[in-house]
């Protein structure tokens, strides 16, 4: 578990979580925001244009009830008939007509009763048949005071005769009391049946059956129109209808609930209080709204596949070069200053930081491996002067105990010599700093070339040849010596007299220092100067890994005193210092060049 919460540290991981968030969020968020938007706006676009067209249905049933109302009326032509009664044909005939004519003017007029109170008689007129009986009562529909009823199956009107041959059908039922204008008296009765196709044919044009629902109830929460036949005859009882519809006072409105979109309109007028309400899905509502949806998530899928694999190599490209270097670090912390860092060819920000971090740990190694080599070898050669520390001071109180027999015996030449001797010990064992005064430096060669006096009974010269502003310069420790030492060795011819050794210090331009060490001895061979010049610059090229082995070599090959010197001012001096031998075409001889910056202060042990 803690290996999996680490990588979750990662910035690979962060990358790439942050970059899936970043793009599913939105693309989510706005899916989410388009369909509701779309589906609210569907909805409302549904409501309003469902609202024109059930105005537009409502109109239509409203002419067919005004027109079912205008042929009623038709009933007072015959109006004296019914008020006194008749017995001849011809008044029959009048009566059949005025009843024929009312089921055409309408269509789908099922049936037409008319009840005369003067004779008790009954007149039924279904599908242009007309069938009489006398002395029955009215019927008990005919005696209610509701102008219109509500859908029901068709009946005889109590004429027992028909009802063999009668076919019920669904039918809604326009009643009228026939009044003895001017009065107020009853003079008879009139319904008129009209099949439910009159309203059906109506209704079918205001919504989609199987799909969306339609109603038309009356005032008495009584069904006029149905999807459903067998809720005719049943109060119809919703909470949608008592919360939604009863109890607006709009007269056209729509509103949500159990899942359904309802939309209605009220005919209330006169003849009747009828309201339309039309019943839509939300499912069916928006399904083209899901069908989109269902399309934005297929092209949400693909865009997610297509995001999270660019996003995997995009965060793969750009944290890879970051792993790299870290694992790098680790290396380094690790210990291993010299793991090798390859160059980054890219130019964007995190190949920039590895190349500077590339270069910068190149100039770590160089300057760590430069201090430690150089430490590693300052510190063998105090082991080595520590161990042989013993030997030297035994042989310097030696040598002060002989000079002061020599003093006690008048012999100032053997005094002299053992002074020489003893400055030149004194100077070697006193080894802490690596850089001395100039002044210093050449006490040492002093001393070193009175013993050699002493040694070649004076057959050579020494010139000195110093810039006395320069005396107090700090200068690298034992870097004449082993060069005039050199000459001695290699370069004195014995037996010979005017040779000379000529040494000269001067200031050169751009704070350097220049020391020039020359004689006219025996030059190089051409072979060996080849040779000699090679191992120098070698030496330059490799000095890192020969400093600390440059101490342990002996010193009877003159090269090897020239690549001490040479490493020693090489690593003193960042690499800046240079170091010449050639043969001097002047007078023969050698001739050894020094030149390094003239700093004030230089680096102590």
């Amino acid at each position: 578990m803690g290996s999996v919460k680490l990588k979750f540290k990662t910035i690979r991981s962060k990358l790439i979580i942050f970059l899936l968030l970043a793009t599913i969020i939105p693309i989510s968020a706005t899916m989410l925001v388009s369909y509701h938007y779309t589906s609210e706006s569907l909805k409302k676009r549904m409501a309003t244009e469902n609202m024109n067209l059930l105005f537009q249905g409502a109109n239509n049933l409203s002419t067919l009830l005004d027109n079912l109302n205008r042929a009623s009326s038709n009933i007072y032509t015959i109006q004296s008939l019914i008020q006194g009664g008749y017995n001849d044909r011809y008044s029959e005939s009048r009566v059949y007509d005025a009843l024929l004519y009312m089921t055409s003017v309408v269509p789908d007029v099922y049936q037409v009763y008319l009840y005369e109170n003067k004779n008790n008689k009954a007149t039924l007129v279904t599908l242009n048949t007309p069938s009489r009986n006398y002395n029955i009562d009215v019927h008990p529909s005919t005696d209610s005071d509701e102008h219109l009823l509500p859908t029901h199956l068709s009946h005889t009107y109590g004429l027992t005769s028909l009802t063999a041959n009668h076919t019920a059908r669904h039918v809604f039922t326009l009643q009228n009391k026939i009044q003895k204008i001017p009065s107020t008296e009853v003079i008879g009765h009139l319904a008129i049946d009209v099949d439910i196709k009159a309203i059906t044919s109506i209704v079918h044009n205001l919504y989609n059956p199987g799909a969306e629902k339609f109603y038309i109830i009356d005032h008495n929460k009584q069904l006029i129109y149905s999807d459903d036949e067998t809720q005719y005859g049943q109060a119809f009882a919703s909470a949608w209808y008592d919360e939604g519809v009863q109890a607006n006072e709009q007269l056209q409105s729509y509103f949500e609930a159990e899942d359904s979109l309802f939309v209605y309109h009220k005919i209330k007028n006169n003849l009747t209080d009828w309201t339309l309400v039309k019943e839509i899905p939300i499912a069916y509502l928006t399904k083209e709204a899901k069908n989109a949806a269902a399309i934005n998530i297929l092209l949400l899928a693909i865009s997610l596949i297509t995001i999270i694999g660019a996003t995997m190599i995009i965060s793969i490209r750009l944290t890879m070069p970051i792993r790299q270097l870290s694992r790098y670090m680790s290396l380094i912390q690790s210990g291993q200053l010299d793991v090798a860092i390859p160059s980054v060819k890219s130019h964007d920000e995190i190949s920039n930081i590895i190349n500077r971090f590339r270069e910068m740990m190149n100039t770590i190694n160089n300057l760590v491996l430069r201090e430690y080599k150089l430490e590693l070898s300052s510190k063998n050669n105090q082991l080595k002067a520590m161990q042989a520390q013993i030997n030297p001071h035994f042989l310097n109180n030696t040598l002060q105990i002989i000079g002061t027999l020599a003093l006690e015996q008048n012999n100032m030449r053997i005094y002299k010599l053992l002074s020489s001797l003893a400055k030149m010990m004194k100077y070697s064992m006193h080894n802490n700093n690596k850089v001395v005064k100039l002044i210093d430096e050449l006490d040492h060669v002093k001393a070193y070339i009175e013993l050699q006096k002493e040694r070649y009974e004076n057959q050579f010269n020494v010139q000195f040849n110093i810039d006395e502003s320069l005396l107090s310069m700090p200068v690298p420790k034992l870097i004449l010596q082993p060069i005039v030492e050199n000459y001695f060795k290699h370069g004195f011819q014995r037996n010979t007299d005017n040779q000379q050794l000529s040494i000269q210090v001067s200031a050169l331009p751009a704070h350097t220092i220049c020391i020039k060490i020359s004689n006219n001895g025996l030059p190089i061979a051409p072979e060996k100067l080849e040779e000699l010049h090679q191992k120098l610059e070698y030496t330059a090229s490799n000095l890192l890994s020969l400093a600390e082995h440059d101490s342990d070599e002996p010193s009877s090959n003159p090269s090897i005193g020239l690549n001490n010197v040479l490493t020693r001012l090489k690593l003193l001096y960042d690499n800046k210092a240079t170091l010449d031998i050639d043969n001097n075409p002047e007078n023969k001889g050698t001739i050894v060049v020094i030149i390094f910056p003239a700093q004030v202060k230089l680096e102590r042990e």
